[in-house]
């Protein structure tokens, strides 16, 4: 990334690889930094005398004398979701044992992956090189459930150990470089398995750096830049192509431009497209992010408490999560598959040349549309984003934004909406969902509430009441995209960022990528 303004360079950080093996060995000969071992609240009940009923509890326990049963009861430990406990050992194998709690059951990749989370944050703590993990439980699970238990472990270290430390004066390393998962299984489907979630989740940390990136170092030329250096690493099945504003306004783009217009930063409009290197094309898809790399709000400029101006930057979260499925997917290279990342990227910013409110713009379909709202800029730049996604003849749009306020208010920090008009489409995604653990809720696209949106004198204005403000916004979008094609548009305005930790989740990446590849079986 080039820097501009205020000479900001973020630090060129490479973070040490993570090894991962799958292995069947016996938990007392493993040696390294921690054992830790996921624990249910059923593996933690011990019998009348103080002592575990779990069979791996128990032969931890008695190499340690006691002191596992011991110390959890003293510290209250029962295996709660959130809670874990480390004991340090002097003289064993492992220099370290963690029990780490996953509540009353376990059965969903998410609480998997908060595991390895928790591993990770251990291992922080106590400057570890190796750690080995280990379920208390795993004889009740089928082979195919290891399989992804082992993935979503994988997955929660990776993303746990990972910090964004590109923009500070002296970053960290972490030291943590081998991680064996014990008792799920060996093979090359578990490696296989494990290597995805190497890919997924690096395609994450991409999707998270590009969001945290300010708007002073992120400008749509550098995101352009990122995306354009994903086509050229996997240039087997990427290939890019980055329209200019002049080639925009050959394509009659004016909704996109009439919201670039403002901006010193020049809009570009980013189109890759994935074809696997050989064998038929059974689906086209496209996946199309919203891209501002920092809203103001326009001449409706973000102002007052809650505005959140100070962390517009994320306002391209839909873009980062499109981007960010591309590298992960040129790296698998699934077949039968063609898939475009689109990506109308710009700034909405204030000067002379700026869009004004009551102006009416033209999208490239011929659709009118009066701008009541400056700051209700993102669908407009995403219109002419989805018209030209279904000009490339694809089967299924998702389109991804950090689209409205009024989403968050409905279903809070961590949940994105979901409005479609295809249960079928619906139905992949969610079932998707189930396998990345993020969290998705459908929301109606309730068509009596369009006639909110109705304006005097254009097809359309660009925003109606504050009453179902996500929900309009979807009825907006809904009229640029072709009916004979599958529509999905995923407000994640949300969970795209962190607001306790003040950065940025990676959210959709996993989704989006498990959705192409049911798309390409």
């Amino acid at each position: 990334m080039a820097h501009t303004l205020g000479l900001t360079q973020p630090a060129n950080i490479q973070h040490p690889k993570i090894s991962f093996a799958a292995k069947e060995i016996d938990v007392a000969e493993w040696k390294g930094d921690i054992l830790a071992v996921g624990v249910t609240e059923k593996d933690m009940s011990k019998d009348e005398n103080s002592k575990f009923q779990n069979s791996i509890l128990k032969k931890l326990d008695g190499l340690l004398g006691g002191m596992l049963a011991e110390v959890s009861s003293e510290e209250d430990f029962t295996g709660k979701a959130g809670k874990s406990m480390v004991l340090r050992l002097p003289s064993c194998g492992s220099k370290r044992v963690g029990l780490i709690g996953l509540g009353k059951t376990a059965s969903y990749p998410a609480s998997f992956q908060r595991l390895g989370e928790a591993v990770a944050a251990a291992s922080k703590t106590a400057q570890a090189n190796s750690v080995a993990i280990i379920l208390a439980s795993s004889e009740d699970l089928s082979n195919e459930s290891k399989l992804s238990t082992a993935s979503a472990i994988a997955s929660g270290t990776v993303l746990g150990m990972y910090e964004d430390s590109r923009y500070k004066s002296e970053p960290r390393k972490p030291k943590l470089n081998s991680v064996d998962i014990i008792g799920l299984g060996t093979g090359p489907e578990l490696e296989k398995k494990l290597k995805y979630a190497e890919n997924v989740s690096s395609a994450i940390i991409f999707g998270r750096e590009l969001v945290n990136s300010p708007a002073n170092v992120l400008t749509p030329a550098a995101l352009a830049a990122e995306a354009s250096n994903i086509a050229s690493l996997y240039s087997d099945v990427l290939s890019a192509n980055i329209l200019s504003a002049e080639q925009c306004k050959e394509l009659k783009m004016g909704s996109y431009l009439g919201v670039a217009a403002a901006s010193a930063n020049p809009p570009h409009f980013i189109h890759l497209c994935y074809k696997p290197s050989s064998g038929p094309i059974k689906t086209k898809l496209a996946l199309v992010g919203k891209g501002l790399t920092f809203d103001s709000g326009g001449y409706n400029i973000k102002t007052g408490a809650g505005c959140s101006i100070d962390i517009m930057k994320t306002d391209m979260g839909g873009s980062a999560a499109v981007l960010g499925a591309a590298k992960a997917l040129g790296q698998i290279k699934p077949p039968g598959v063609e898939v475009h990342f689109i990506v109308a990227s710009c700034e909405n910013m204030i000067s002379g040349t700026g869009m004004r409110p009551g102006d009416i713009i033209t999208a490239s379909n011929g659709k009118t549309i009066e701008v009541n709202n400056t700051d209700a800029e993102g669908r407009l730049t995403l219109a002419d984003a989805l018209v030209y996604a279904c000009n490339q003849g694809v089967d299924k749009i998702v389109d991804l934004a950090t689209l409205t306020g009024a989403c968050i208010v409905a279903l809070g920090p961590s949940i994105a909406g979901v409005f479609t008009p295809s249960d079928d489409l619906a139905k992949e995604v969610f079932e998707a969902s189930e396998v990345s653990g993020e969290k998705f809720w459908r929301m109606p696209l309730e068509e009596s509430y369009w006639e909110s949106m109705k304006s005097g004198v254009a097809d359309m204005v660009n925003t109606g009441g504050r009453q179902g403000g996500a929900i309009t916004a979807a009825l907006f979008l809904k009229q640029f995209v072709d009916e004979k094609v599958q529509w999905m548009h995923i407000d994640l305005a949300g969970p795209v960022w962190n607001d306790k930790k003040r950065v940025a989740t990676g959210f959709g990446i996993a989704t989006l990528v498990e959705w192409v590849l049911k798309n390409s079986s």
